[in-house]
């Protein structure tokens, strides 16, 4: 029991950790390609950078340990979007619009779910310095990129907008001590829940919030919270903004959760959540998060997504991973030559040590080098 890993943590067999780099590669090259630089923020932080602005959601999350230096307080990163925020605001500095990616590791001080790892493999993409849907329109289409070059695919792309709900939360006139549990229900889609927490409240509101859990599924959706919404002007620019993305994102599977609000405490207009493969939660969250950056003495119009690699390998079939070439040791000029061909070539070259107990089969060799009339040529391994 001396080595037995703490409960939702485990290793990365070859066969994982070849998927998961697989993966990370073909993500990042394609997030490349489309303008996005790679920044990699350190595991470790202080703890009130991690919990500024947007990390305040994560504070039940992140690991905390005292820095044996300066005596401070750090924690472990439980999300790089903070991070990434502070980046752009504090760092990079610039201007105009910064397009930034990253992936990297994350710990949690408890699972997000009973099936969830504790350590996800973060991998996202954000956008700064643009305040228009443009921006979310290019993230959403990143987005489903991704999940493409991954070979999952989407089945649909749920789009929210948290405005619906602050605005219909402030004409209420709902208090802080409220607004918690009443987010709670909305999630859940929990009906007796929020007429409980209603009692008292307008009528035109309360039936407006009893409404956002039912208001799901297709483009008429939005025709549909039109007419049962307030005409509030906060209600109806939101409502605006989903049906534009919906016309600019023609050709996406997009739908409407307009009480889906993950993240509700740091997006500050759309969000969305993506599906795809066989899982049945989303692979992938993302939003607008305008005012993360103020916190770090530069508040840039944000917007970005993230997903767990961990989670899509799961969605993704085994990569056909081609065996080694084992190859005999010596100093042979012809042989070093053979050897450093095929390793340029692409093909994987190792080297048999003397003593070897095992298989070279279950090195990952299923060929071998041979010399065969004065010239080395590859021949499939037989037997062990």
């Amino acid at each position: 029991m001396r080595w037995v890993l703490p409960e939702y943590i485990q290793d990365a067999l070859p066969a994982e950790a070849a998927k998961l780099e697989d993966l990370r590669r073909r993500l990042l090259d394609a997030f490349r390609l489309n303008g996005y630089q790679l920044v990699a923020p350190p595991l470790l932080e202080y703890l009130e950078s991690l919990l500024t602005g947007a990390g305040q959601d994560l504070q039940l999350k992140t690991l905390k340990l005292v820095d044996q230096l300066s005596g401070r307080t750090m924690g472990v990163r439980a999300d790089i979007t903070p991070q990434v925020a502070r980046i752009d605001a504090h760092l990079l500095n610039r201007k105009g619009v910064a397009r930034l990616s990253y992936c990297g590791s994350v710990a949690h001080a408890v699972p997000s779910s009973l099936t969830a790892t504790r350590e996800p493999l973060q991998l996202g993409a954000e956008i700064y310095g643009h305040a228009g849907l443009e921006a979310d329109a290019e993230v959403i289409r990143l987005l489903a990129e991704a999940l493409q070059a991954a070979g999952v695919g989407t089945s649909r792309i749920d789009l929210g907008h948290v405005g619906l709900f602050k605005a219909l939360v402030a004409k209420a006139g709902i208090g802080a001590e409220r607004e918690e549990p009443l987010f709670d229900c909305l999630q859940a889609k929990d009906l007796p829940g929020l007429r409980d927490l209603l009692s008292g409240v307008a009528e035109d509101v309360r039936d407006a919030l009893l409404a956002l859990p039912t208001l799901y599924g297709g483009a008429e959706v939005l025709a549909r919270a039109r007419g049962i919404l307030p005409t509030d002007g906060e209600i109806q620019a939101a409502l605006s903004d989903l049906q534009w993305l919906a016309d600019e994102l023609e050709g996406l599977p997009i739908s409407f959760d307009l009480a889906d609000l993950r993240g509700y405490h740091y997006h500050s207009g759309v969000v969305f959540a993506a599906y795809g493969g066989r899982s049945p939660v989303a692979l992938a969250l993302g939003g607008r998060y305008d005012s993360v950056g103020r916190a770090f003495g530069r508040g840039r119009p944000a917007t970005g997504f993230s997903l767990d690699l961990r989670e899509l390998a799961a969605q993704v079939a085994d990569p056909a991973v081609p065996g080694a070439v084992l190859a005999p040791r010596g100093r042979d000029p012809q042989l070093q030559a053979a050897i450093a061909a095929l390793r340029e070539s692409g093909e994987s070259v190792v080297i048999e040590l003397p003593g070897h107990d095992g298989t070279w089969r279950e090195a990952g060799c299923d060929r071998h080098l041979v010399l065969r009339g004065g010239a080395w040529q590859v021949e499939p391994l037989q037997g062990e």
